[in-house]
């Protein structure tokens, strides 16, 4: 794969609203309408219209479980969805605070620590009877999916990273990427002002200053997101510490990072890569902390590379 790079625990490399369509085909284009657990019963109106369940792809692909990070979406993922959907059966959804999922299901108790997220990808599982499971999470979701694996050993198989951060504040001898004061000032401003906050972050969290239909996009995305509920999940988020999670990781993963991110710095893959043990690196020739929107073939293809290695 020309656009990316790979290592093992030893080594890694070096390098400075979504339309899922009905579609026909290799077993393709079933929608969730249509989509049943194993048996047979039709899934939940409530279940569907809290997180916003969709399902696309191969009727008889490998599943792929896609959970979007902070401030997003399962639109986050459109531009991978049709590569994907060549080979996989994907699933995605919003969690619920996000996107279009049921906001009258939202608990701040619940969602103000990552368990709480965790438990939203469980019960999507339960719902659609998933097994062998290819979770792919963006950002914080990556760390999700590690407290979901460890809940469901049974359910998941795999595990796919995506600019994975397991603490974004520095300690000694960690580099997370923030200071304490750093993560202060960003939880201060989101909290005093949300929209402007969205709107000075997203050209940094997309780190594409040639591509500024990215950043407006992910602004729109933040802003898309009741401010209330978006405070817990940024408190949630850059103020965990999920690095002894690492440790209970079990299943082959995917450490899935780009070449430049300011979010998930370099030095956070490699921590990431040498706590989890048989994990693989790969690093994508990209910048930013959205690959999926900023490299969606590469990212693409170096899901699809693993995926299939790893069967």
């Amino acid at each position: 794969m020309n656009t990316a790079s790979s290592g093992d625990r030893s080594s890694h490399s070096r390098s400075s609203g979504p339309v899922f369509g009905s579609g026909s085909g290799s077993g393709r284009g079933n929608r969730l309408g249509s989509f049943a657990p194993s048996d047979g019963n039709l899934l939940g109106k409530d279940m569907r219209r809290r997180n916003n369940i969709t399902v696309t792809g191969r009727v008889d692909g490998p599943v792929l479980l896609l959970a979007h990070g902070f401030g997003c979406d399962q639109n986050m993922w459109r531009l991978v969805v049709p590569m994907l959907a060549e080979e996989f059966r994907l699933v995605l959804f919003d969690y619920v605070g996000s996107g279009r999922s049921d906001p009258s299901a939202w608990s701040e108790q619940r969602y103000s620590s990552l368990e709480g997220y965790a438990s939203d990808v469980l019960d999507v599982c339960e719902e659609l009877d998933l097994q062998d499971v290819n979770f792919v999470g963006h950002s914080v979701s990556a760390m999700v999916g590690v407290l979901a694996a460890a809940k469901a050993p049974q359910r998941f198989s795999r595990l796919v990273m995506v600019a994975p951060s397991p603490r974004y504040i520095d300690e000694d001898g960690y580099r997370g990427g923030f200071s304490a004061d750093d993560i202060g000032e960003l939880l201060d401003s989101l909290e005093s002002n949300y929209l402007g906050w969205s709107a000075a972050m997203a050209p940094v969290i997309m780190g594409n200053a040639d591509r500024p239909e990215l950043d407006q996009e992910l602004t729109a995305s933040f802003c898309a997101t009741d401010p209330d509920m978006a405070r817990v999940f940024a408190r949630t988020t850059f103020l965990s510490d999920s690095r002894e999670d690492l440790k209970t990781v079990a299943v082959p993963t995917l450490v899935l990072e780009c070449k430049q991110d300011v979010i998930a710095p370099r030095e956070v893959g490699a921590y990431v890569n040498d706590a989890i043990p048989g994990s693989r690196l790969v690093t994508l020739e990209a910048t930013g902390h959205c690959p999926q929107l900023s490299a969606p073939q590469a990212t693409a293809e170096a899901i699809t590379a693993f995926i299939g290695v790893a069967r």
